[in-house]
């Protein structure tokens, strides 16, 4: 099997990730989604957040960061907690 290869980050894509659009569509689903999560967020504690949705904080963390693709279980843990985090537009 050979590796899968390999592909840049939603923030390498995007000029100041995740504040200003990014001109590549999937880099700024990705990017709409961190938007979303934040709001999702708001002032608990990433912490607080994992324990609630099971996801590891680290990985919370590099999401927000824009330095890993969120996989479809981490979304769907995250979104039956804190509701629907990714856009359908």
């Amino acid at each position: 099997m050979s590796p899968r290869p390999s592909r840049a980050l939603p923030a390498e894509l995007c000029e100041d990730w995740p504040e200003v659009p990014c001109a590549d569509p999937v880099a700024e689903k990705a990017r709409q989604l961190v938007l979303n999560l934040r709001g999702a967020i708001g002032v608990r504690s990433i912490r607080e957040i994992a324990t609630t949705t099971g996801v590891d904080r680290a990985t919370i963390g590099a999401v927000l960061q824009g330095k890993s693709w969120p996989d479809i279980v981490t979304l769907a843990k995250l979104e039956h907690e804190l509701g629907p985090l990714w856009s359908r537009s």
